[in-house]
């Protein structure tokens, strides 16, 4: 992992704008090459990076699209990309076989496929147990150690399952994300964990939609990560996303998670509506 120098190709915005079109709403079992014309003429080959046949969803249910206004100017002006995961057990990787196998990794690998030429660098602050106040605390530092353009921030499933106050962890996300904001950094929120032990909890609920709001308030990009993964276990009974604790993912449900993230981001690269940071 970490930056790889490269030079990226003139018609590199293009090539991103077909790949998150051919993103959307597509699944098939592996990727594929295909071909876009770019602006000095022949066409060339890209590789784009659907979803898996296993981690199929439709598009609707994977994000409430917004604007990423920094990775868009670094991409137009080919500079390299710092991505900070950051979160609880579901970002460092509690139920996966490896380091390899969390989600950060193998997003980070998925980016470096659609976008080729730019240069990733992913970085894992993920810490198990920890509520959104604990996590908000951390994240003011390390945006300001490592002065990321993206920070990717798994949210929720904690406060829920500790029963913090709705309210409080309304208030907390959305202050740290107004934050970040103002220093020019995209967030994409990434929401709750699905699981059947919480299925008909009203808390749960509870703090699901407020982590909606903010996305929404704060014109940021939000993963219906728990709409995601409750569409496959309905949809894919006999798959199996959970490790043994039946609570944490395993490798394929990290993979399915990076890869919900991955179709996110590309296809909310090119949103029409794009709007500057407030």
């Amino acid at each position: 992992m970490g930056i790889r120098m490269a030079t990226a190709p003139k018609g590199l915005i293009f090539l991103i704008g077909a790949v998150a079109a051919c993103a959307v709403g597509l699944a098939v079992a592996q990727t594929a090459p295909t071909t876009s014309p770019t602006p000095d003429g022949p066409a060339a080959p890209i590789a784009t990076h659907p979803l898996s046949t296993q981690c199929s969803v439709p598009a609707n249910e994977i994000a409430a699209p917004a604007p990423l206004p920094t990775l868009i100017t670094r991409l137009e002006n080919h500079q390299p990309l710092r991505i900070l995961a950051i979160g609880s057990s579901s970002t460092w990787g509690v139920g996966a076989t490896s380091n390899r196998k969390n989600y950060p990794s193998q997003l980070e690998a998925m980016l470096e496929r659609i976008l080729k030429d730019v240069p990733i660098e992913m970085i894992n602050r993920g810490v198990s147990g920890e509520t959104a106040g604990t996590t908000a605390d951390r994240l003011r530092m390390e945006a300001a150690l490592i002065k990321p353009d993206i920070v990717l921030w798994q949210v929720g499933t904690n406060d829920a399952v500790q029963r913090i106050a709705v309210e409080q962890f309304e208030r907390t996300v959305s202050r740290t994300v107004a934050i970040l904001k103002r220093k020019k950094i995209d967030i994409v929120l990434v929401g709750l964990q699905y699981t059947p032990k919480y299925a008909r909890d009203e808390h749960y609920f509870a703090i699901r939609e407020a982590l909606k709001r903010v996305a929404a308030e704060q014109n940021v990009l939000y993963v219906r990560r728990y709409q995601a993964m409750e569409y496959i276990s309905k949809t894919k009974a006999t798959m199996q996303m959970m490790a043994d604790d039946d609570f944490h993912l395993n490798d394929v449900g990290y993979q399915c998670m990076a890869e919900h993230i991955a179709q996110a981001v590309t296809a909310n690269i090119f949103v029409r509506r794009r709007k500057p940071a407030s």
